[in-house]
């Protein structure tokens, strides 16, 4: 059986990193099958959809480096892949679940379907509805529907027994047909709910295996029961755990940014959020990925849906940041600047281009993210402003810091102007502390960091004052020092 797997994003709102979840794992599922991974577009919401919330989808899962076989954007023999392209086929099979008794008309008022929740809401019922509309005659559903009564239409649910299905990651799922609602299969502007349009969709276009969030475990009974309905093949269903909080709570955009462009905005590269995505579906997926040159393959020949973990993947944006600067520092500087080019970061007009690629070397192991980089290096265009708080510390008082700035401005003044690189540098820097001022360098590092770069941590301090030449680092420290006066 040749694999075939799909995922359906709903375009209303920002391309969510769930979609690229559920995206990435049905994309493996398909290549490890030796099968085709299909897209499909959920847009039957037509007050919240938008072409625009469709193009950022394609786009944020064409960044991360995933692609398919059939899709609006690309075709294929199952098309149209818009939901709201195919409301005559969905139409059609409404008509033969009416025709053939598995589904009713309903003409229920939103009133009377909000006092019936209210009732229910009193006497601590789970909301469901109560089969008014499933009494009605022929002859009164035909004069209703005359007289353009607004109108929807409902499955059929069994009014006992139990829904049996098997899930691949759950085993045996085992749910009461008491506990499913009659679910409205199409609206009343005509358009199907999810669960009419996902069946259907998903037999027309042959998928062989559904796997989505656990969210729709509850649901699955109406799909394993409309399959029947049709007298089709239902496929085989993994319903995979949800993204978590570290807090384990459900993943929101309330406590951590769920938008795939917040993160490629924000300069994290396209291979550390799939790098991250992946070890959440398979943790042993870790160290081998670091090293692999094509990340995708190497994802989809180890993957294996039973390797998925029920217990809720956290998504933790520290280990995000954290495995984004390990992927930063595997690129060679050439890549590196290149990267920074296309993520848009541009040089200021200050920094002379000769320098861009030592500060380049020297910054790339100091950030975690692409946007980290601008603030790490912005004291080569200008020095930031330093006061005398910045300058002293607990273990350096006045006195000390200005012998300290004092002395190693005499003696850098000292290296020719052709000797001025980071090691002479430091040899000099540290003869100062322990020949003048007989401390140790480490306890008037910090001192000499803050009045270089503005900040007692930033890139290495002597490659730092290579960079910025011999004038401009005096230029700087007699600033500090004059600070301190």
């Amino acid at each position: 059986m040749k694999v075939r797997t799909r995922v359906a994003p709903s375009p209303t709102g920002d391309p969510h990193v769930g979609t690229a979840y559920v995206a990435l794992i049905n994309f493996c599922a398909a290549r490890k099958g030796d099968g085709e991974f299909v897209l499909r577009i959920e847009d039957t919401d037509r007050a919240r959809s938008t072409q625009a919330s469709e193009a950022a989808i394609l786009d944020s899962l064409h960044w991360l480096g995933l692609s398919w076989d059939e899709g609006p954007d690309v075709g294929g023999p199952h098309g149209p892949y818009r939901q709201s392209e195919r409301s005559a086929i969905y139409r059609d099979h409404v008509e033969r679940l009416l025709a053939e008794g598995h589904a009713f008309t309903c003409f229920c008022t939103p009133e009377r379907l909000e006092e019936m929740r209210v009732a229910q809401q009193a006497a601590k019922q789970p909301p469901h509805y109560d089969g008014h509309c499933l009494t009605l005659e022929p002859q009164e559903v035909e004069a209703s529907l005359a007289a353009r009564i607004p109108h929807v239409v409902r499955m059929k649910i069994p009014p006992e027994g139990v829904c049996v299905f098997e899930d691949e990651l759950r085993g045996r799922i085992e749910i009461d047909w008491r506990s499913v609602d009659m679910q409205v299969l199409l609206k009343s502007d005509g358009l199907p709910t999810y669960h009419l349009a996902n069946v259907v969709d998903d037999h027309l276009m042959e998928i062989t295996h559904v796997i989505r969030g656990e969210e729709w475990v509850s649901s699955a009974p109406k799909h394993v029961l409309l399959y029947r309905y049709f007298g089709w093949e239902p496929p085989r269903f993994a319903h995979l755990p949800l993204l978590r909080n570290p807090d384990k709570s459900k993943l929101s955009k309330r406590k951590n940014p769920t938008s795939i462009l917040y993160y490629r905005e924000r300069g994290f590269l396209a291979k550390a959020v799939l790098h991250f995505l992946g070890s959440l579906a398979d943790s042993g997926n870790d160290d081998r990925l670091f090293e692999a040159h094509d990340l995708l393959l190497a994802m989809w020949q180890r993957f294996d849906v039973h390797h998925i973990s029920l217990g809720g993947p956290v998504f933790d944006t520290s280990k995000l940041r954290w495995l984004n600067g390990q992927h930063i520092r595997r690129l060679s500087v050439a890549q590196f600047l290149e990267t920074l080019g296309e993520w848009g970061f541009v040089w200021p007009a200050s920094v002379p281009a000769e320098h861009r690629e030592h500060i380049a070397r020297v910054a790339q192991s100091r950030i975690e993210t692409l946007a980290d980089f601008s603030a790490l290096i912005e004291f080569f265009a200008e020095m930031p402003p330093v006061s005398k708080a910045d300058l002293l510390h607990e273990r350096l008082q006045a006195g000390e810091a200005k012998s300290a700035l004092d002395a190693a401005r005499k003696e850098l003044a000292s290296i020719p102007e052709g000797e001025w690189h980071e090691s002479n540098i430091g040899a000099h820097l540290k003869k100062v502390a322990e020949d003048v001022l007989k401390m140790r360098f480490r306890d008037v590092a910090r001192l000499y960091y803050v009045a270089i770069t503005g900040s007692p941590t930033s890139v290495p301090l002597f490659d730092a004052m290579e960079i910025l030449g011999k004038s401009e680092s005096l230029r700087r420290l007699r600033t500090a020092l004059e600070e301190l006066h």
